[in-house]
Parts: C-alpha cells; sequence; structure tokens
C-alpha cells in the first residue's frame, strides 16, 4: 500500500550530519504571529492542521479561572502553574495535585488520566527500589485534571462526567479554544490524548496566534485579560512547576528569561511560545514527532527574532544546535539548522 506524506510542502528544518554528511533530516513547519492574526514569517505550511495536544494547556485552563472555580477551590500561582504543566512528578509537582484533590474531597481515582512512572529520574530510581507502583498522580497531565475536576466540581457536574466533550466543563474549554484561536467550531476537531482528555487539532498558525494573544492580553475582554494575567505571573513566578528540574526546556526558557518567554510543549513535537509584552507568539511542529530537531529550531529561531538576550542564549546552550559528540568525547558530526 502507498505511503501517504499529509505534509508535502514542510521543508527539512535541521540536518544531522556525520563527517560533513548529511545523517539525519528533520521535518516541520513553524510560524511567527501576531495578536491581530498576521503571520509575520514561517516556514513550511503553517495552515496545516496538527493536534495540539498538552500544547494547548493553558488555553485549556481558562475556564478554570473564569468561572470562579479557582477562587472558589483556593487556587494560588503553585496550583495554576501545575495546572498548565506536562511535569516530571517531582514530589513539588505531586504534592501540589494531591493538595488539590484534598480541597476537592476527592482521591487520585478521580483522576482519569492514566497511570506513568514519573519522568524525574530520581523520583523514578526510588519508587523502584521501594517497589512503589506509579499511580494517575504521576501523570505528567494530572495537574491539568485536577484542575478540570476543580471545574466541574465548580460547575454541580458529575466528577465522572470531567472529560465527557459534550458536558459543560469541556464544551467551555471547547469555547475559549475558538475564542482564543479566532477559529469557528466546525474549524477545530476533537481526537482523544494520552491522557484521556480531549485534544485539539487545528492550523498551526492559530496556536501561535493564541498565545501572542494570551501572552499580550490588552486586547482581550477584562475577564479573559486578568486570567491570562493570572496564567503568566504563575509560570513567571514557579518555572519548574510546569516541567521540571531535570531536562525540560519549558522550565529553563521560562526560568532564564524571567517569565518573558511562555513556553509549553506537546506530544509529537508541538511547541509554542508566547513572547510577554511583544505582541507576537512563534508555533513548532517536527514532522517526525522528535525533540532533537524540535529543540534546535527552537533555539534558532528564538535568536534568529532577537527574542532572547545574548546572555540568555548563553544559559541556554544545551538546547541550541552544535557538535555531535561520541560516548568518548570526540566530535563525529553536528546538529544545524536549515535556512528557514
Amino acid at each position: 500500500m502507498a505511503s501517504h506524506d499529509p505534509y508535502p510542502d514542510n521543508p527539512i528544518l535541521v540536518r544531522v550530519s556525520r563527517a560533513d554528511r548529511t545523517e539525519s533530516v528533520h521535518r516541520g513547519a513553524w510560524a511567527l504571529c501576531d495578536t491581530a492574526g498576521s503571520v509575520l514569517d514561517c516556514g513550511g505550511d503553517p495552515s496545516a492542521p496538527y493536534y495540539m495536544r498538552s500544547a494547548t494547556k493553558a488555553l485549556q485552563a481558562l475556564p478554570l479561572l473564569e468561572t470562579g472555580a479557582a477562587d472558589h477551590y483556593g487556587y494560588d500561582a503553585k496550583d495554576l502553574a501545575l495546572a498548565l504543566a506536562s511535569h516530571n512528578a517531582e514530589e513539588c509537582h505531586t504534592n501540589i495535585v494531591e493538595r488539590i484533590l484534598a480541597r476537592l474531597d476527592l482521591g487520585v481515582d478521580a483522576l482519569h488520566c492514566g497511570a506513568q512512572a514519573p519522568s524525574d529520574p530520581e523520583r523514578r530510581r526510588a519508587m523502584e527500589q521501594a517497589g512503589e507502583k506509579p499511580t494517575a498522580l504521576f501523570n505528567n497531565c494530572s495537574g491539568k485534571h485536577a484542575g478540570f475536576l476543580a471545574l466541574t466540581r465548580h460547575l454541580g457536574v458529575a466528577p465522572s462526567e470531567y472529560l465527557d466533550p459534550e458536558a459543560q466543563p469541556q464544551q467551555l474549554v471547547r469555547v475559549a479554544m475558538q475564542e482564543m484561536t479566532g477559529l469557528e467550531k466546525d474549524q477545530i476537531s476533537l481526537a482523544i490524548d494520552g491522557c484521556s482528555a480531549p485534544t485539539f487539532r487545528f492550523p498551526l498558525k492559530n496556536l501561535a496566534i493564541a498565545f501572542a494573544r494570551l501572552a499580550n492580553p490588552e486586547g482581550l475582554g477584562e475577564e479573559r485579560r486578568a486570567a491570562c494575567t493570572r496564567m503568566l505571573d504563575a509560570v513567571a513566578a514557579h518555572p519548574n512547576l510546569i516541567g521540571g528540574r531535570h531536562q525540560r526546556i519549558c522550565s529553563d526558557l521560562a526560568r532564564i528569561t524571567g517569565g518573558r518567554l511562555f513556553p509549553k510543549i506537546g506530544a509529537e513535537a508541538i511547541y509554542v511560545i508566547g513572547v510577554r509584552g511583544g505582541g507576537k507568539a512563534l508555533a513548532i511542529k517536527m514532522d517526525d514527532g522528535r525533540g532533537r530537531g524540535l529543540h534546535a529550531l527552537i533555539m534558532h529561531l528564538l535568536q534568529r527574532f532577537e527574542l532572547l538576550k545574548p546572555d540568555e542564549y548563553e544559559a541556554l546552550q544545551e538546547w541550541s544546535p552544535g557538535p555531535l559528540r561520541n560516548w568518548a568525547g570526540l566530535e563525529v558530526g553536528k546538529i544545524d539548522v536549515a535556512t528557514v
């Protein structure tokens, strides 16, 4: 059976070479957009639709704030940061989720995201040594699910229905998604994410548009503006809570820039960065779903569009394209970004 390339117009964005010969390539697309909905620059097809996976967590959290659910259940900045997180399941993450569930008078069994081993190597090793099995609490999306449960409780909907796309909580999420992306309902399709929550498929450029507006909410209504500002402040204050201490580019970008960059990764190499005070956002998708090409392209584009200061770029060197070394430390090739 003939294979079908769903994104035939996407160019090679990143090359991996060995001894000056190309060994691997990473294709994809990216878009830099502003709050007005204009595409300022792009590579590949910015109108191609993708499943946005966890990259939309901040948009999915808007009803939690706008309905008053977050205030009703005493959400502070740390709690809110966890609602936006794809976390490592370090103790600082799981303790907060447990605290939220306790305020909701719910147990871990109320989370329908599924059990997942911690991404944090120290926590995972300690659990293995203790013979402790992971639960849904350790799922990287447990903070988002706790937020959905808080919203559901506040609306008077049965907790068991919190992921139902037709129930009120997820309908409010979908409306927020439409408003921030500027798309109509029939322009956004749904599927089931890895954590069992609805995930949204729409053009890449609209992800950038939504995050440009979120990171620069001055033109939004008062309630929406307040919700966006609260999320921006939460991530700026607690960058490690949105990812973790170990090998998490989201946390590093937010921490090194003092919250000026508002980043979010999604599975299968989807990425978005809102630029607070800059009126724009950058969205990226790598066709092969791998992080190697994604990280190199993120750093290249942030430098190209002067979205990082020189000292910030230097502090983030581990994520940048550069030499490849073997196990003996010898330089054997390089990762570099094609002309984009």
